[in-house]
């Protein structure tokens, strides 16, 4: 008989909103027979899973996740094993809050405290049993979920504590207080609910950016079709106004289109044929036909989703330390609310009622949820807060590392500069500058090397129009191209081609010295024998390079230059952006300087994906741009899909800013924890007062991490960059 292959299976699970929530489920599915890779991500409420089904079932799963107190959902349609359970897509289940399981406890547990407060009214002999109804009414859901937690593996959650501490109430003659707890804390559970939602809003913001219909061309008609029917090579029709229904290239018109739900980018960029488009862009004013090149499942917008939800479900150092630190804790904080409770009545006669309720207050005071999701829930929003500008990051480690990084070093080609020449010096010896750039593209025109194309771009960003060519271009290789023209044989050459063809006199000689001492390469016009003018071009440095280098420096990290070019082109380019440079170096050179530069402290590499990949490897943390969306997502720890220098100070800033909230949390959590268990051993504080401590706690740690979400980062080092600029650099992704 044949045996069935393990398979993976995945569910949304509804309720979690903290790491205890998570923990509980993963010890309640470890113990069954077949399960392994349990992997579960709190934030995004996501469940996955390998299952051996010939000896634990998905309904053995189902009813598992159940019993734990929380409501397991089908990812993507697929059927549940329950037959009674409706196959609701993750996305459309009624999140409406009285509609949850924690939103019906509260309105049940609250009905029951208002009944018994009006019998108690009513009748006030009676008032102590109406409140003892309504605590163990209210008590029976929360402490079904304790024995089940209990049973599979977790003795010490919040439900158990909470169940030991209502009983207790209701033993020492506190039915009041008992029923008050049990309402209070389903108002904080269901709270806390609410608040994890909110940091969930991130990834259904990038969801909601891709349109749910195309329109697709087919036959000479054009019909409107779910998005996730399109296929590689349809043709679709974008209207101004509309998104770009997936990742492709445009075959047909020319519009500008709104790039930001991409790469945070809000000038928009101009689409001609030929030009790649993003899903979710929207399209400004013309009409484009669009081949597309990436299925809906695969495209940008979905990788970014997918990023971001595997970033969210791994664990920052700190969240690790802090469940190490937890699971310790939680029974020490018990066994102190136990000695609380018994010591001053055996040791010194105090009062048992009174030491008991202290204890009891204590054990509500040390439940750790609000220090479990101190950090997740920080990394959480400062990983979406970090999509939404086009600052890619995978995962909490990386991003914790990145506001610890001491030096950030740079490739020079692609990364600090734009990656292709650019004419920058137009020097006329005989006619004027137009003339001679003018002449020089025309020889050059059906050349397709860089410096030669770079010379024809120039040519046609100035409008010039070109003398016209008699027969084709000639080359000699790495010398010269030459061309025909009305006045005879014309020439682009090295200077060392010039210096064969004629006398090169000697303050034309300097001129072409101190443009190459400017890390420039010079070429030569000649007609004939006659100089003509001299043209510089160079990678010049992106826009924005010298102002990120510089807003790096203000945050006290070292920026340096590491590149295979050689030591004058590349001081020049780095003495430009105030930085160091170190040149000439093979790329087990960069290996080894990444090397010394970790012994400092943490380094930060940043490359165009491609060839830096070990560098990127190396280094604390890797940072890709310039090298497209694919290469940006798969090589490095992060991705900046700006396709900006000034990113990379973004980033730190991001990481810093989510370390201090951290650490804010962390300071909450424990200090009102503190402040509470003072007061309790002093007798001020009250069982529903300890409650709301560690309610509260939780919530206002919540809360402050969602304050990330609205992460601005220091923008007056770029201020002054004209759109028109913006809208020349091409963003750094392609499909």
């Amino acid at each position: 008989m044949a045996v069935a292959p393990a398979s993976a299976l995945k569910l949304r699970v509804e309720g979690m909103d903290c790491g205890a929530c998570g923990l509980k489920i993963e010890n309640g599915l470890k113990r069954l027979p077949g399960v392994s890779d349990i992997n579960v991500n709190v934030g995004l409420e996501m469940l996955s899973l390998v299952l051996d089904e010939d000896r634990t079932s998905r309904t053995v799963i189902e009813e598992r996740i159940r019993s734990l107190g929380y409501t397991p959902y089908p990812v993507g349609g697929e059927p549940m094993a329950d037959e009674n359970v409706p196959p609701d897509r993750p996305e459309t289940v009624d999140r409406t809050w009285w509609r949850t399981g924690k939103g019906q406890l509260v309105l049940g547990t609250g009905a029951l405290l208002a009944l018994a407060f009006a019998v108690a009214t009513i009748a006030p002999d009676v008032a102590d049993w109406a409140y003892v109804a309504a605590a163990g009414l209210g008590l029976v859901p929360i402490a079904r979920r304790a024995v089940a937690g209990a049973r599979h593996g977790t003795p010490f959650s919040i439900e158990t504590l909470m169940s030991v501490a209502a009983i207790g109430a209701i033993a020492i003659g506190e039915g009041a207080e008992a029923a008050v707890v049990v309402f209070l804390f389903a108002v904080g559970e269901l709270l806390e609910n609410v608040a994890a939602g909110r940091a969930r809003s991130g990834i259904a913001s990038l969801m909601n950016l891709v349109p749910r219909v195309a329109r697709l061309e087919r036959d000479g008609t054009v019909a409107e079709v779910p998005v996730e029917r399109l296929a590689i090579g349809n043709i679709v029709v974008v209207r101004p106004g509309d998104r770009v229904p997936s990742d492709g290239e445009v075959v047909e018109g020319s519009s500008e289109l709104d790039e930001a739900p991409v790469t945070g980018e809000s000038v928009p960029v101009l689409k001609e044929p030929g030009s790649a488009v993003f899903a979710g862009s929207i399209n400004a004013n013309g009409v484009l036909r669009v081949r597309i090149t990436r299925t809906a499942a695969d495209n940008t917008i979905a990788r970014i989703i997918h990023l971001v939800e595997e970033a969210q479900g791994s664990k920052a150092p700190t969240a690790r330390f802090i469940d190490r630190f937890s699971t310790y804790y939680t029974p020490a904080a018990m066994a102190v609310a136990a000695l609380i409770m018994i010591a001053p009545p055996l040791l010194f006669g105090a009062e048992w009622s009174t030491w008991v309720y202290r204890g009891l207050a204590t054990l509500l005071i040390a439940c750790p949820c609000a220090l479990v999701i101190s950090t997740p829930a920080a990394i959480a929003s400062g990983l979406a807060a970090g999509a939404r500008r086009g600052l890619l990051v995978k995962g909490g480690a990386a991003l914790e590392t990145l506001g610890k990084v001491r030096t950030v070093a740079f490739d020079k080609t692609g990364t600090l500069t734009v990656g292709r020449p650019r004419v920058t010096d137009v020097i006329a010896l005989e006619g004027d500058d137009a003339e001679i750039l003018a002449k020089a593209a025309a020889v050059e025109s059906g050349s397709s090397h860089p410096l030669g194309a770079a010379i024809v771009e120039a040519a046609e960003a100035r409008g010039l129009e070109l003398p016209k060519t008699f027969g084709g271009a000639m080359a000699v290789p790495g010398k010269a191209v030459t061309a025909r023209l009305r006045e005879g044989f014309v020439s682009v050459g090295s200077p060392r081609y010039a210096a064969e063809q004629a006398e090169v006199p000697e303050e034309i000689g300097a001129r072409l010295r101190s443009l190459e001492f400017e890390g420039k390469t010079a070429v030569v016009l000649l007609s004939g024998k006659r100089i003509l003018g001299i043209i510089a071009l160079r990678d010049e440095p992106r826009e924005d390079a010298a102002a990120g280098v510089a807003r790096l420096n203000e945050l006290g990290v070292r920026a340096v230059m590491l590149t295979g070019d050689n030591a004058r082109t590349a001081a020049a380019i780095a003495g430009g952006l105030g930085m160091e440079a170190k040149t000439e170096l093979l790329p087990d050179a960069k290996l080894s300087e990444i090397g010394a530069l970790r012994a400092h402290g943490g380094v930060a590499m940043v490359g165009d994906g491609i060839n830096d990949a070990p560098a990127l490897a190396a280094a604390s943390v890797g940072i890709a741009m310039g090298g497209g969306t694919d290469v940006a997502l798969e090589t490095a720890d992060a991705a900046l899909l700006k396709n900006r220098v000034t990113g990379v100070a973004e980033l730190v800033e991001l990481s810093r800013a989510t370390l201090g909230n951290i650490w804010q949390n962390i300071a909450l959590a424990l200090g009102l924890k503190a402040v509470f268990l003072v007061t309790t051993l002093t007798g001020t504080t009250t069982l529903w007062m300890a409650i709301l401590a560690d309610t509260g706690a939780t919530v206002l740690v919540t809360i402050n991490a969602l304050r990330l979400l609205r992460f601005r980062a220091n923008r007056a080092s770029t201020s002054g960059r004209g759109a028109s600029a913006a809208k020349n650099e091409r963003i750094g992704v392609t499909g």
